[in-house]
């Protein structure tokens, strides 16, 4: 019989009980006494003290109270019975069951043509039972076996991470001798078994790391994002492996699975007594990049030679980058950052050895994307933005002259800057200043925008190009850059006297050339050389191709290509700079033009070499675009701690391109010295 009804028929018996005890004894006498004590009976009235009426008053008081009670106690049943019994149940339920969860293995991430670049292998992993941290001899015959001190063991069973009834993760990667001995040892190891799990596995070792970023457990911080209540957000349980940096963090959403699940039955001290029903975990959807790996590898194993040989030369050569991106739509191609390493290196956990030489300065940074990250003066690679700017706004026309004596003494000689061709351009006019990368040409120009009516024409140019602001592309940590003007400097330097922070005549002539206060990334400088390029339009730079469908070979998204520019300009300004830039590559010189005479398509780009005052350091550029008559690919590289642009970057580029059109550069490199110092 049901507990809760023997509970109602034992208080309906009680209550009446208590009914006839009151019947039977609680009705008093009338509050009446005869006095008949010789005369006439007369009524007295007055209150009753014997002890019978008092006995039955208190009886009457005592059955109410407990009448009340068992009231108040059959209505609470019956509340409870009737009201909230489904409630009650889903409890007991939950006190008895628990939900553990499973992982899902992540989506892969392939490059354009199909080829894994991240995917995931099998991973012998050894669990234990929370039970196990109470066996010391166990623990003990466990940590040698797998190479781990004991109190390593204990505190991997102890951790609660992955959920209090969840198999403790104690060593992943185990030998397959490892397998066999607690195999056939089960006695020995009871609550230990082996699990095959999935781990993140890169086939190209460290190729494309900054684009695709690396996995770690998930953060406090991204644990409370997963609370937020916001629908959009992926749902961390703490232990998961999430993305932490490039791809795998930008589209982790898409990448991260569907946990499976799995109730089991436990008692009262949360010990696994049996398992009930079980839902597999779903795989993370693939992702296809715009990245092509042979373009990839030609950028990386260029940009890796030419450090070397930098350093080599006796340059502090500490890092670099490189961008190659389809103009006509935005995708990047190849994205190249170095010092890189390898995402491998994060799978199981990093060492905090490990953790600290990647973020030590005396090691460069190698998790940092210079490439969307590392701001640089842009030097000579802006010249062409500055003609443009001085076109537009009248400074210059496509026939003023120049004289370059190598020493330009525009703001008087107290002020005098250096070419930097000492000996002088000669006369010049705009197109061959570009060419020729004379500096006292675009010293003019800023003395120009100086006595202009419109001083911030430049920068308002530069801006329009995309510089001082972020690209939008889809990858995390990109930075803006900067295009310093006179609110900027008043701002920035506030610990400075006010004379100190006005604007100078002399910063119009730094930032004309590239020099001074100005900030840009690769990426920035290639999307300004892909309006170039393009003859207006600018497309947002993106990574992501695709998404893969997990039916089938075909695909559930498709990346929607969006332009966010058409930069206009007049045509015979147009003419003017793609003539210049033409003309660094076959005519600035010979040493240089020979290194390009063997690629059968012709190109238009720049080279530049700034110094970074804050390092002392020289950054080294170049940025091109081919084929010039009908371009299509635009690459941006840049030398951290090189001498001269067209000594380092400038042969990266071309690798680059001799990839994409097979024709690899055989000119001997070791007449650096002869090429043009820019």
């Amino acid at each position: 019989m049901d507990l809760s009804l023997v509970i109602v028929i034992v208080c309906a018996l009680i209550a009446c009980v208590l009914i006839i005890l009151y019947i039977v004894f609680g009705r008093s006498e009338a509050a009446y006494t005869l006095d008949i004590g010789g005369a006439a009976p007369r009524a007295a009235g007055g209150r009753d003290e014997s002890s019978e009426s008092a006995y039955s008053s208190r009886l009457m008081g005592f059955a109410v109270v407990i009448g009340g009670v068992f009231t108040t106690l059959l209505a609470r049943l019956w509340s409870m019975q009737l009201v909230s019994s489904e409630d009650y149940i889903e409890q007991a339920e939950l006190n008895r069951t628990r939900t553990v969860t499973t992982a899902a293995p992540r989506g892969r991430i392939l490059d354009r043509n199909g080829e894994e670049i991240v995917t995931n292998r099998s991973s012998l992993t050894v669990v234990a039972e929370s039970g196990v941290s109470e066996d010391e001899i166990e623990m003990q015959i466990l940590a040698n076996l797998i190479g781990m001190p004991k109190q390593a063991v204990y505190r991997k069973i102890i951790d609660t991470s992955e959920g209090a009834q969840s198999l403790r993760t104690v060593s992943t990667d185990v030998s397959r001798r490892v397998v066999a001995f607690i195999g056939e040892h089960p006695s020995v190891f009871e609550g230990v078994t082996v699990q095959q799990r999935s781990q993140r596995s890169y086939p190209q070792g460290s190729l494309a790391a900054h684009v695709v970023g690396y996995t770690g457990t998930v953060t406090s911080e991204q644990l409370e994002g997963s609370d937020s209540g916001d629908d959009s957000a992926v749902e961390y349980k703490s232990g998961d492996i999430v993305g932490q940096s490039g791809v795998e963090s930008m589209y982790e959403s898409v990448l991260q699975g569907i946990r499976g699940e799995q109730t089991v039955y436990v008692n009262s001290s949360g010990e696994v007594l049996s398992t009930s029903t079980t839902i597999d975990p779903q795989s993370g959807s693939d992702l296809v990049l715009t990245i092509d790996l042979a373009i990839q590898k030609a950028a990386e194993e260029s940009l890796q030679a030419i450090l070397k040989s930098a350093k080599d030369r006796g340059n502090d050569a500490v890092g670099g980058s490189v961008v190659c991106l389809d103009c006509t739509n935005g995708e990047i191609l190849a994205m190249a950052s170095a010092p890189t390493f390898s995402p491998s290196i994060f799978v199981g956990g990093i060492a905090t050895s490990d953790w600290e030489s990647l973020t030590d300065e005396d090691s460069n940074y190698p998790l940092l994307n210079r490439a969307i990250s590392g701001q640089y003066p842009s030097a000579s690679t802006i010249k062409a933005m500055t003609s443009f700017a001085a076109l537009d706004y009248g400074v210059a026309t496509p026939q003023t002259g120049y004289d370059c004596t190598g020493w330009w003494t525009g703001f008087g000689e107290s002020y005098g800057m250096h070419c930097y061709d000492y000996s002088g351009h000669g006369h010049l006019n705009l197109q061959g200043g570009i060419t020729m990368s004379c500096d006292t040409v675009f010293y003019e120009i800023g003395k120009g925008f100086y006595n202009s009516s419109n001083q911030e024409g430049m920068q308002e140019t530069f801006r329009k190009y995309g510089l001082g602001s972020k690209t939008g592309i889809d990858l995390p940590s990109e930075s803006e850059g900067r295009v310093p003007d006179a609110e900027w400097k008043w701002n920035h330097f506030s610990y400075l006297p006010d004379v100190d922070r006005q604007w100078q005549p002399g910063e119009y002539c730094n930032i004309a050339i590239g020099q001074g206060d100005i900030l840009v990334t690769a990426l920035q400088i290639a999307q300004a050389y892909s309006s170039i390029a393009n003859r207006g339009p600018i497309y947002k730079p993106h990574v992501l191709k695709s998404v893969k469908s997990s039916l089938g070979s075909g695909s559930v998204v498709e990346y929607s290509i969006s332009q966010v520019a058409d930069i206009k300009e007049d045509a015979a300004y147009r003419t003017v700079v793609e003539n210049g830039l033409r003309g660094v590559i076959y005519d600035e010189s010979e040493v240089q033009a020979s290194h390009w005479n063997n690629l059968s398509v012709k190109v238009c780009g720049k080279t530049g070499t700034g110094e970074q005052s804050s390092t002392g350091r020289n950054i080294c550029w170049m940025v091109a675009y081919a084929p010039a008559d009908n371009p299509k690919y635009v690459i941006s590289a840049n030398v951290d701690g090189g001498d001269w642009g067209s000594t380092t970057a400038m042969y990266i580029v071309r690798d680059v391109f001799g990839q994409i059109y097979g024709e690899a550069d055989e000119i001997d490199r070791s007449s650096t010295s002869s090429a043009t110092q820019d």
